[in-house]
């Protein structure tokens, strides 16, 4: 499929509230934001209070079908039902592993296919979602780097993820973690992004905290600061991941564009609430970014920052040629950061035997990643060299 035709097959499904459902007329209002409902309800001679109605019962009541919305008349609901419709992207296959976790495999579009995650925990439940069919960021340690950047998700793909997989896991808001950390980077997204966190936690709707929601960034620093200034803000990762940026312009080459200084500056000035801190990510690559140097250099570079570290074992794939650390200097490394009084903790993997573990999102129909279906867009070997590898 060309570039152009790709783009046309996704233009054709771009409507005002949502998208059209492929093979209907019919307009999906999932993602409608409520002043948006009030658009179609006065397109429909209602009064307004009916998209408070709507609003609820898509997002608070997770109601799938116009026969459920008692509270609406019958000549209405039948007049919703003949233009709208409130659908979820099929789940395409689902991946079970070990220890519980699922991977789910959403097609959004012909051909265009996502993923997220349910991480089950005791006290907590978390879901890990996307927010891009691909990505641009092109990190040399993430599966997700080696696809092509094919286009945003709209906010109805992104919140329709969690609430499709709410259905699949009964859970109850409460107990329930997002974490925007599949595929995709999120700031790139940012309009559909942010709309989607606004869907997420208003009290009116699906009511998650915005102290549940955590964004995870490579570092676009425009948008961070962007960021900064809105009304409803999740909790923010930065996924640093180097201490040089000799290291980093080749791990993340966006760091090209704004560097570790530029991006440290950009989290000094975020805005925090009592208790809150940001998260900095750090995966550990054997002989790359994993020495005691390293570990030294990462506490004097987010020294006066209110933050903890997450250190995070690579999770090896075939399609990235990179090694995950010994358990010795993962601890080593460890040990330096709470030498200096730094709450650090090691993410250990959650479903790696189904590709579900951090970095190995790809849309892939298979369990695991192989090199029978190499990767759209291999590791350079230049990159490696300037590794030194």
């Amino acid at each position: 499929m060309t570039p152009k035709l790709e783009r046309a097959i996704v233009n054709c499904f771009k409507v005002r509230h949502g998208k059209q459902v492929v093979g209907t007329d019919k307009t999906n209002l999932v993602g409608a934001s409520l002043e948006e409902l009030t658009s179609v309800v006065q397109d429909l001679s209602e009064p307004s209070y009916r998209a408070r109605q709507i609003y609820a019962g898509i997002y608070c009541r997770r109601l799938r079908s116009w026969e459920q919305f008692t509270d609406l008349s019958k000549g209405l609901r039948k007049r919703l039902e003949d233009a709208y419709v409130i659908e979820y992207p099929p789940v395409a296959k689902t991946f079970e592993s070990r220890d519980g976790t699922r991977r789910y495999l959403f097609e959004v579009s012909p051909g265009q296919k996502i993923e997220s995650v349910f991480i089950p925990e005791e006290q907590r439940e978390t879901f890990c979602i996307s927010s891009q069919v691909g990505c641009a960021v092109e990190c040399l340690f993430c599966v997700t780097g080696k696809l092509p950047m094919r286009r945003n998700l709209s906010a109805g793909e992104i919140v329709a993820q969690v609430l499709s997989l709410e259905q699949c896991r009964g859970c109850a808001p409460k107990r329930l973690n997002i974490v925007i950390m599949g595929m995709g980077e999120p700031l790139h997204n940012y309009e559909n992004v942010m709309k989607a966190v606004r869907l997420m936690t208003d009290k009116e709707g699906m009511a998650i905290s915005p102290r549940r929601i955590t964004l995870s960034t490579s570092g676009v620093v425009p948008q961070i600061k962007r960021l900064a200034a809105e009304p409803v803000i999740p909790n923010l990762a930065i996924a640093l991941n180097a201490t040089t940026d000799a290291v980093r312009d080749v791990l993340i080459p966006i760091n090209r564009k704004w560097d570790i200084a530029t991006l440290l500056d950009a989290c000094r000035r975020f805005p925090l609430e009592r208790r809150q801190r940001i998260t900095f990510e750090y995966v550990l690559i054997e002989e790359v970014n994993d020495t005691p140097e390293d570990a030294r250099r990462l506490v004097a570079l987010l020294e006066g920052l209110r933050k903890k570290i997450n250190l995070i074992p690579l999770n090896a794939d075939p399609w990235v040629p990179l090694r995950t650390p010994s358990e010795d200097r993962i601890l080593a490394f460890q040990k330096i950061l709470t030498d200096h009084s730094i709450t650090v903790y090691i993410r250990r993997p959650r479903g790696q035997d189904v590709s579900a573990a951090c970095g190995m999102l790809a849309g892939r129909d298979q369990a695991q990643g192989d090199l029978l279906h190499p990767p759209p867009k291999p590791v350079e070997e230049s990159a490696l060299a300037r590794l030194g590898l």
